[in-house]
């Protein structure tokens, strides 16, 4: 635990306590101060769900894909590919639907992270370059930090690749 901290007006004082299981809308308290503070050179984050389940006979989703569009770019999450459908294209259809669904709202560009052990050769054949890699997280194994940057067949309200106020929305 750090002491207590005082602001200088004095109407704010707290103990910087770690927690594993914090109050109930402590998450959205701090996102929204740091969503305020960060919109006057940013602009407000639009973030919109891209999901794509995939579901199996009695409707229960057994895989898919689960990310988020923000910032002219989508973030992917999740990817996960039951071992039965593995080496149908299922995993490469995904991306496929989910990248376009990107270009149609503007997007510029996907991120992702992935294990080294994964899918990171996956990725890379589908024209995925290496920005950055965090070693041993766990110790052993590293997480790899891939983009891929659409060239000139973005839609939406973008219409080309770059930064615009209403890219991804």
């Amino acid at each position: 635990m750090i002491d207590a901290v005082r602001t200088s007006d004095a109407t704010m004082v707290t103990q910087l306590v770690a927690l594993e299981t914090p109050q109930k809308g402590t998450f959205e308290a701090i996102h929204t101060a740091l969503d305020a503070f960060s919109q006057p050179q940013l602009g407000p984050s639009t973030a919109r769900l891209l999901v794509i389940p995939i579901g199996d006979e009695s409707g229960a989703v057994r895989g898919g894909l689960w990310g988020h569009t923000s910032f002219g770019w989508l973030h992917v999450q999740m990817l996960y590919v039951p071992d039965a459908l593995r080496g149908q294209g299922i995993g490469t259809r995904l991306m496929a639907a989910a990248e376009a669904e990107a270009k149609r709202r503007g997007c510029r560009g996907v991120h992702l992270c992935a294990y080294d052990f994964q899918a990171a050769a996956f990725y890379r054949r589908l024209g995925y370059t290496q920005f950055g890699q965090l070693d041993d997280y766990p110790c052993g194994y590293d997480l790899i930090m891939l983009k891929k940057v659409f060239r000139g067949d973005v839609g939406g309200d973008v219409g080309q690749v770059g930064c615009a106020p209403a890219c991804c929305a």
